[in-house]
């Protein structure tokens, strides 16, 4: 079973719309209203994107993200997802030189599971992954991000700094990661 995590992103509805139309059962808490008691019911964690900054999100998030990663769950962070995943394991993050906002091109400049070769992205972020740690790996980059999608070298955790949900090609590496 699939929990999706909205931690406020705009785009979030756009998410778990394309779940429902692709009949992705998924049950949706917010950190909010967070029942941490309930993690081992669920088998596959999304986290959203966001829009504010605050202490009790990132500490719900990095939980589920610890809780992902001991019990061999799967795990797809998006854009603040994918930038807690680095600071919880001990990256980095720092503000873009620009907000980043429109269509990307991303380069898949490793083998995985959940994309292929090119794809045409959405981006909407003002930060981004500065460093990572030694246990994520690269897989994808774009000429304004060098991170723009990774994963963990012990199993199926993935991030993406940009929104999946909002492209053709996004909403593929989703349906991939769920059908993993």
């Amino acid at each position: 079973m699939l929990l999706v995590v909205d931690n406020g992103s705009v785009f979030t509805k756009n998410l778990t719309n394309f779940l429902e139309q692709k009949q992705i059962s998924f049950d949706q808490m917010s950190p909010g209203t967070a029942n941490l008691g309930s993690l081992p019911k669920y088998d596959s964690f999304i986290l959203s994107g966001r829009q504010k900054n605050e202490k009790k999100t990132n500490k719900i998030n990095s939980r589920i993200i610890r809780h992902a990663l001991d019990n061999n769950s799967k795990l797809l962070g998006i854009c603040y997802g994918a930038e807690i995943l680095a600071l919880t394991l001990g990256g980095t993050i720092k503000r873009s030189a620009s907000l980043q906002n429109g269509s990307e091109t991303v380069s898949v400049i490793k083998e995985n599971p959940i994309s292929d070769d090119t794809i045409d992205v959405f981006e909407s972020h003002s930060f981004e992954i500065s460093t990572l740690p030694d246990s994520l790996t690269p897989l994808g980059k774009s000429n304004n991000c060098q991170y723009e999608i990774i994963q963990h070298q012990n199993g199926l955790v993935f991030g993406t700094q940009f929104h999946p949900e909002m492209s053709s090609d996004g909403r593929k590496l989703i349906q991939k990661f769920c059908s993993l």
